[in-house]
């Protein structure tokens, strides 16, 4: 029962944290999108907020869970209404710096996975234990090894001449992933990144790190906001080459 009532009052939050986002980028014009890369696909959840709220010709997903990828492709073939309007490109791979065989930790409690490690002493895990199984002997992950690309060679490979919109949710890699994608910036004209301020990822870097890697590649900071119940922000960077 407090799994239950917990649940349904995060989903609340998050509906009104997502109407936040999605006003904002309406009011900046962005009601259509040619070309939008969606990195840490998960299940579908970025696939459906955008096509219900965008008119968007072409979607690359990028999930590298085998286990989450599984529930993606399912999501993805049984769903109706906009999503049809929207040719999906489904990639079951790791995005980052290298290429390389990486080892994910994909967590069975939440379905979620990332390459960096997990602090399962932080608050933000007690709390999850607390609320959803009041225990971290199930909070388990699977290690799986998956194959690394570089999203530069990926946007090559695939002729893709503009990009509109990155999303990044790759809990504690985002920053490899830009690094991967740093020859291939300048055809981007906005990113939206999650960065954890709080100790539930091993990290090795700081936000700075990423907003001076973006100011580098001449993006300008244009939407912070909090995430609910999350020492988590989520940003969004637009290429001053394309200012409105």
């Amino acid at each position: 029962m407090i799994k239950f009532v917990t649940l349904k009052i995060l989903n609340i939050f998050d509906y009104i944290y997502q109407k936040k986002f999605i006003n904002f980028l309406k009011k900046r014009g962005l009601n259509n999108l040619n070309v939008l890369l969606d990195i840490g696909a998960h299940e579908g959840e970025s696939i459906k907020l955008f096509t219900n709220n965008f008119n968007i010709n072409e979607i690359y997903s990028f999930e590298p869970s085998p286990i989450s990828f599984k529930i993606l492709k399912k999501n993805i073939n049984t769903a109706e209404g906009n999503f049809r309007k929207t040719k999906i490109i489904l990639e079951n791979i790791a995005l980052g710096s290298k290429h390389e065989k990486i080892l994910l930790k994909h967590v069975s409690e939440s379905s979620s996975s990332t390459i960096k490690e997990l602090n399962t002493e932080s608050k933000y895990f007690k709390k999850k234990f607390f609320f959803l199984k009041n225990s971290d002997n199930q909070y388990l992950f699977k290690k799986i090894e998956v194959q690394q690309i570089l999203l530069s060679d990926y946007i090559e490979e695939n002729s893709i001449k503009s990009i509109d919109f990155i999303k990044i949710d790759t809990e504690g890699y985002e920053l490899e992933v830009l690094k991967g994608a740093k020859s291939m910036l300048f055809k981007t004209k906005y990113i939206l990144f999650e960065h954890h301020y709080d100790n539930m990822i091993v990290k090795n870097y700081f936000f700075t790190e990423i907003h001076n890697f973006l100011k580098q590649s001449n993006f300008k900071q244009i939407y912070k906001s909090k995430m609910p119940f999350r020492k988590t922000f989520e940003y969004i960077y637009q290429n001053k080459s394309y200012e409105l």
